[in-house]
């Protein structure tokens, strides 16, 4: 049975099941909303429901041949691998778990392991396992996750997560594919990581894995993660979609707007950064709206203790600018809703990011998205 570290991913991100826009541009508030009447709400989150994971019992683990150790700490990625084993037909819950404690067996009897490497496994029927030690309790914390063995020196800040059969000239079947969207859509969740952030073995090792027709489908599955989350699970629903980061040549910033790569929780990098200030002096993200009508916005930032907890984020809605105010120490590297508004048609500058806050810590303008 192929050990883990023999796996791949991390195509570039490409274009997803709808159009994407990018770009932004930098206006006072007072230029891009050209009316005075605000209104302020909070934010919400889409929550992405948990898939059923089978624990270690169910599918009768052995035990650890040593402590596993546990990061305290937020993993920033998912590295993508598959079995390379063979494309079974049979799709049973007896075979995935048989699957498991094949696979466990490996790692810890050949590889000389201290347990299974990877911290899930997706069978081809689309069945979730709990693999290595603790995985699914500190998933379900969201704040840690064990060491793995599955990427190198990745395995300190990576969730690896198996899929099982070989991909290099078929793709996955459909049962397991869906199955690891929504567990992916759910992990990105859980640790606030990007769907970005979503790589393959091959990515960081000199490795086939996870297929060439997998790794060649990455891109499409960190779109179609994006989608869950943007729709708590339930995909998207309308027909457009923009999405407008601080990366193209369509945004622009006053001096006063810094740029940083510092964060893996960012959309876009490098994203932009500036000091709170009493006057107006905002980042405007510009979109075409092809008709009036009512369209959820939904923003993105990376989170930090030191940014500011109430970020104005300004929306051009067509009765007046409406303000709502965020915590940028929170909820970092995921879409959070702004809200729903009414939106005139044309190309304009839609959503600003004010720095005109009597919170404290930067500001951050990073991405915002657009859809009916």
């Amino acid at each position: 049975m192929h050990a883990p570290d023999d796996y791949c991913d991390g195509a570039p991100p490409g274009v997803g099941r709808r159009s994407l826009l990018r770009g932004a541009v930098l206006l006072g508030v007072g230029a891009a909303a050209g009316a005075t009447a605000l209104t302020t709400a909070a934010p919400a989150l889409a929550q992405v429901s948990a898939p059923t994971i089978h624990n270690r019992a169910a599918w009768n683990a052995r035990p650890p041949s040593s402590a596993v150790t546990i990061r305290n700490h937020r993993p920033n990625k998912i590295v993508i691998h598959h079995t390379a084993t063979a494309n079974q037909a049979d799709t049973s819950l007896a075979r995935a778990f048989s699957l498991s404690r094949g696979i466990q067996n490996h790692h810890m009897d050949t590889n000389g392991w201290i347990d299974a490497g990877q911290q899930f496994t997706i069978s081809r029927g689309g069945h979730i396992m709990e693999a290595r030690h603790q995985s699914l309790p500190t998933l379900q914390g969201g704040t840690s996750f064990p060491h793995g063995a599955h990427a190198g020196v990745q395995n300190s800040e990576s969730i690896g997560i198996e899929n099982e059969g070989t991909y290099t000239s078929v793709a996955p079947p459909a049962a397991l594919y869906d199955a690891l969207v929504h567990f992916c859509a759910y992990t990105c969740q859980q640790y606030q990581i990007p769907p970005s952030q979503i790589f393959g073995h091959r990515d960081f090792s000199a490795t086939a894995c996870p297929g060439n027709v997998f790794y060649g489908m990455l891109s499409q599955l960190r779109n179609d993660v994006a989608d869950a989350i943007d729709g708590g699970g339930n995909g998207g629903g309308g027909d457009f979609e923009a999405i407008v980061d601080s990366t193209s040549g369509n945004f622009t910033a006053s001096g006063n707007w810094g740029t940083s790569s510092w964060s893996s929780q960012a959309y876009a990098t490098p994203y932009h950064f500036a000091e709170p200030v009493l006057s107006s002096d905002a980042a405007w993200f510009r979109a075409n709206i092809p008709s009036a009508g009512t369209y959820q916005v939904d923003a993105w930032w990376p989170a930090d203790p030191g940014y500011n907890n109430n970020t104005p984020f300004v929306v051009a809605a067509s009765g007046g600018s409406e303000t709502v105010h965020v915590n940028q120490r929170t909820n970092g590297g995921r879409w959070v809703s702004l809200g729903s508004f009414s939106l005139s048609a044309g190309t304009y500058n839609v959503v600003g990011v004010s720095r005109w806050t009597t919170g404290s810590g930067y500001v951050l303008a990073d991405a915002v998205r657009i859809r009916n």
